[in-house]
């Protein structure tokens, strides 16, 4: 009896996942064409299509335009600390990885203007930080602050080194954390399946005059980032708590 094609896709993938995982498929090795893959599996070329998005959508296949499908590079996994107000707030465990900064000059407008609490058009300084590993991308950072807390000496453009940190006295960083799929900016920025999902984290850093001085968005792709939050109980927390 012959399959559907959603199990068929799967068994696929199952097949060809367990090709790359015990080395016969090797890292960077171009798959057969996905016409002769198909032919392989007998099975249409939407349905191969659709074995093939799964894996992309893990991250262990890449379709290059104009070239074909290839077995990734397994890419070095980061480490999301909770609670931290660095720019990046990744573990700084891979010398791998390299940062690049761009700052640009704008005014807040849509979601900015309620994560910052500021009016519409009010003067922000946005960080973009592309992480890279070699030359592939890694993960995307958007840093905006008011204006007038932007370091003073930082210039429009593309900045050839890590800005260092603010340090401002924080009282309270809040972070919200979901999955999801990438925008399509996002997906071409990152040079990953628009499958793939991104752990999205929003954090917005207040200070002790209760001022929002920092909101970022991070988008860190799912098959290469991890997030860890923890939570430091005083004795004073845990009397509280009884």
């Amino acid at each position: 009896m012959k399959q559907p094609a959603p199990f068929r896709r799967h068994a696929i993938a199952d097949d060809l996942r367990s090709q790359i995982s015990n080395g016969r498929l090797k890292a960077g090795e171009r798959l057969p064409s996905e016409a002769r893959l198909a032919a392989h599996y007998a099975v249409s070329t939407p349905t191969l299509r659709n074995a093939l998005a799964l894996l992309q959508g893990e991250g262990l296949v890449e379709k290059i335009h104009g070239s074909g499908n290839f077995v990734r590079h397994p890419l070095r996994r980061t480490t999301y600390i909770g609670g931290g107000h660095t720019p990046s707030a990744l573990a700084p465990t891979e010398e791998a990885l390299h940062t690049t900064v761009r700052a640009t000059n704008l005014r807040a407008h849509g979601q900015l203007t309620a994560l910052l609490k500021v009016s519409p058009r009010s003067p922000l300084t946005e960080f973009l930080y592309l992480t890279h590993e070699g030359k592939t991308p890694h993960s995307l950072a958007r840093i905006y602050v008011p204006r007038d807390l932007a370091p003073a000496d930082v210039p429009e453009g593309l900045l050839t080194a890590r800005l260092p940190d603010q340090r401002l006295p924080l009282a309270v960083v809040q972070e919200s954390v979901s999955t999801r799929l990438p925008t399509p900016g996002e997906a071409t920025t990152l040079r990953i399946s628009p499958t793939l999902a991104i752990l999205s984290i929003t954090r917005v850093a207040t200070d002790t005059a209760g001022r929002v001085v920092e909101a970022a968005l991070l988008a860190l792709p799912g098959d290469r980032a991890d997030a860890v939050f923890t939570t430091h109980h005083t004795t004073e927390a845990r009397r509280a708590e009884r």
